[in-house]
């Protein structure tokens, strides 16, 4: 996986985490589940772009 593609992916689940964390600390049900639907988003493009390398000759 590129550095700028790996970076990038790691930034969206990170970003996510911070939507999650201050949802629950404000009481906002709407941001954590936005912040969870990041993370899952950035975990799932992680995972396939292993896939992709993996798959490489």
């Amino acid at each position: 996986m590129s550095a700028g593609k790996k970076a990038k992916h790691t930034a969206e689940t990170a970003k996510g985490k911070v939507k999650e964390a201050t949802g629950k600390a404000v009481g906002n049900e709407s941001l954590v589940v936005k912040g969870k639907a990041e993370q899952v988003k950035g975990n799932a493009a992680q995972a396939g772009q292993k896939m992709k390398d993996a798959l490489k000759p």
